[in-house]
């Protein structure tokens, strides 16, 4: 029989549905039930593409003993931790401030007031390397709550007192102003954990970290000819990271489309599942490479991801879908990889020059999650093209040619294989950073199906999101929103829109943009100046989070900073500008010293240190717009129209009797007019752009 999860829509729930678990979905049933029995909650966290989650299930949760025993002591509660980011925040906290690390699945022991005591991430069903099974820890809580009552309440008041007080971390108010050398730090910092063989930060596990990618793209456009040593360092990592990474096995070398991580230095081995935020942050990212550098290899992977993004992840509402699991038929990365054999058989006499630039041997390189007799390969670039070509010989066009053929054809072979899972559901925040990532694609590479891709999606967000009630939801499945929407979901939203009117000058998102705005300080807002995770009017959680950290997602109070600030200059709302000043202040120290932690504030650090370029267009504008948003104008705002506009301050008194006339301004003071894009982009580099 399925068990109270069979009414969800969500996937990850519903694998759970006919597990012989009791599971309830987190609501007041299940809260209620565990006040009236005096049971304590076992609160456990996943996600539908997460590779641990399913192993636990099948080891633990699909076994009736272990069943029998969670049903006879606790109530059991499964969330979907892309449903409840929310609840994921509060009892991640909680485990890492217990046990010195988190992840996934997380597993938390709750008292019926929902306060944590215990926990941890993966249990294995038998003990080993010093990791208790799973059946020992429920016996071994299950035991203590009964016995030792008052030290468990103990235990979960100072938990959740800690998360009160985790609210104000790093938030420093005694900072006087910005300064260059803030910036000069923060890159030296960055690049002091860079690895310079292989791009990226960090030992492994490797993630991609687009935000300390883009700040180095800043430093490099604005600081190579007052530091040229340091920004050309910084360009240098910069590419080299997105580099490797596109010639890693991170990077889905047939199909388009990064993975969520890797295992290992050299981005060869990934955590093969694919979500929806990394792939529109690498694309954002790549889309100001391109700009920079106008490198056609950063333009064929934007082309190439978004079509995998299209072809995959695209819902007929125009949404899209949340993630792919890494695993099929049980074994991780089994779609994904190849013997040499099936590609020889394939490619005929075409298999040879392929498997040499792809590193495919009869050896394999890569045998984890797989029987060892089985010789698999993941695909990935030794030589860049040019080197490669060069080496042996052949016109790069050519090899480009035969590659790509021979890539169509094992698409073709694959989609034929069993497919990784799809997560289904449609998540706002998700959905706006792809929103923003289309906008971003479109600016650099003047590719017109990039802007209608943005404009319907947009579409399809603003009427599919909001209730009748004017309120947000966070996440959609099968014509239906549910749960209240949360500041990552109003703040990328409120960005998407203003990349929209960026790329089209349509003043309607700008005016959804600011409806927004006013609507995340109605009821976000918290004493600092910054914003709580969670609206004022949810009540199911037990403290209201503040994130600050920029992690696989920018935080929230980032963007927001950002946002207030874009929307102060666009439409004069002075008191916007200061909380973005302020906001942005506080956590400058620590961005600073962290940047890996804090890209997307360092971001805004270095902006309110150089100001911000006000450009607008006056006339007939269209083909000029198109040429400047294909520019890498870091750290500025853009306005056009046909025709001055009393409305906005920047569109005010702009008159002209030229076809165009173009504006540079700072703090709404203006230059003389110019009436080419290429007397605009002298004005820009006069003033350091």
């Amino acid at each position: 029989m399925p068990n109270a999860l069979i009414n969800e829509t969500s996937p990850y729930l519903l694998q759970h549905a006919h597990n012989p678990v009791n599971w309830y979905p987190w609501g007041d049933e299940a809260l209620q039930k565990a006040i009236a029995e005096d049971k304590p909650i076992l609160v456990s966290i996943g996600y539908a593409a997460c590779h641990w989650c399913h192993v636990m299930e099948r080891e633990s949760f699909e076994d009736e003993a272990t069943a029998a025993l969670m049903n006879e002591h606790f109530i059991n509660i499964k969330i979907d931790r892309e449903e409840r980011p929310d609840l994921d925040h509060i009892y991640m906290d909680a485990v890492q401030a217990m046990a010195g690390s988190g992840g996934w699945p997380l597993n938390a022991f709750l008292t019926p007031d929902k306060k944590p005591f215990y926990g941890g991430t993966y249990f294995p069903p038998k003990p080993v390397m010093n990791r208790p099974s799973w059946k020992d820890v429920l016996t071994a809580v299950a035991d203590a709550f009964k016995k030792q009552r008052t030290d468990i309440e103990e235990q979960a008041n100072g938990l959740t007192q800690h998360l009160y007080q985790a609210n104000s971390f790093g938030i420093n108010t005694t900072e006087e102003s910005f300064s260059i050398e803030q910036i000069d730090t923060a890159c030296d910092n960055l690049l002091k954990q860079a690895d310079r063989q292989w791009g990226g930060f960090g030992a492994a596990p490797k993630f991609p970290q687009t935000f300390s990618i883009q700040f180095l793209l800043r430093y490099y456009t604005f600081e190579k000819e007052r530091n040229s040593q340091l920004a050309a360092e910084a360009l240098q990592q910069a590419l080299l990271s997105l580099n490797k990474m596109i010639e890693g096995g991170i990077y889905d070398q047939i199909g388009g489309g990064f993975a969520r991580y890797s295992t290992d230095p050299e981005w060869l081995a990934p955590h093969f599942e694919k979500m929806l935020y990394d792939n529109a942050l690498l694309v954002t990212t790549l889309s100001e490479a391109y700009a920079i550098t106008q490198n056609e290899y950063y333009k064929r992977t934007i082309d190439h991801t978004l079509t995998f993004v299209e072809r995959e992840l695209l819902d007929p509402s125009n949404g899209f879908y949340a993630a792919l699991d890494a695993d099929s038929e049980g074994e991780e990365g089994k779609y994904y990889v190849w013997q040499l054999e099936e590609i020889e058989e394939l490619l005929g006499p075409d298999a040879a020059v392929y498997c040499d630039y792809y590193n495919i041997s009869a050896n394999g390189n890569w045998s984890e999650g797989t029987p060892s007799e089985e010789k698999k390969n993941i695909l990935r670039v030794l030589e860049p093209l040019p080197v490669f070509a060069a080496n042996r010989q052949y016109k790069i066009e050519d090899l480009q040619l035969l590659l790509d053929r021979c890539n169509a054809t094992l698409l073709q072979v694959r989609e034929q294989r069993i497919k990784p899972a799809l997560d289904d559901k449609i998540i706002l925040s998700w959905n706006a950073l792809m929103n923003s990532a289309y906008s971003k694609a479109y600016a650099a590479t003047g590719n017109d199906i990039y802007k209608q891709k943005a404009v319907c999606n947009m579409e399809f967000l603003l009427s599919a999101f909001q209730t009748a009630e004017g309120n947000w939801q966070h996440v959609w499945k099968n014509g239906a929103a549910k749960y209240p929407a949360f500041l990552d979901d109003y703040a990328y939203l409120i960005q998407a829109l203003l990349q929209l009117h960026k790329i089209t000058a349509n003043t309607d998102y700008l005016f959804r943009a600011k409806k927004l705005c006013e609507k995340v300080i109605a009821d976000f807002s918290e004493p600092d100046g910054y914003f709580y995770y969670t609206p004022e009017q949810q009540t199911d959680v037990i403290v209201r989070k503040k994130e600050v950290y920029d992690g696989a997602t920018p935080s929230g109070n980032s963007v927001m900073a950002q946002n207030l600030l874009e929307l102060g200059l666009l439409l004069d709302q002075r008191e916007w500008l200061e909380r973005s000043y302020q906001m942005t202040k506080g956590l400058s120290t620590v961005a600073v010293k962290y940047p890996t932690s804090f890209g997307v504030w360092l971001a805004g650090v270095y902006q309110q240190i150089t100001g911000t370029k006000e450009v607008v267009l006056i006339g007939n504008f269209e083909p000029s717009l198109s040429e400047l948003l294909a520019q890498p104008l870091f750290h500025s705002i853009m306005m056009a129209a046909h025709q001055p506009d009393e409305s906005f301050p920047l569109l005010k008194d702009k008159t002209t009797d030229q076809e165009l006339a173009l504006f540079l301004c700072e703090n709404y003071a203006c230059q003389r007019p110019v009436f080419s894009v290429k007397d605009l982009l002298k004005q820009l580099n006069k003033d350091g752009l």
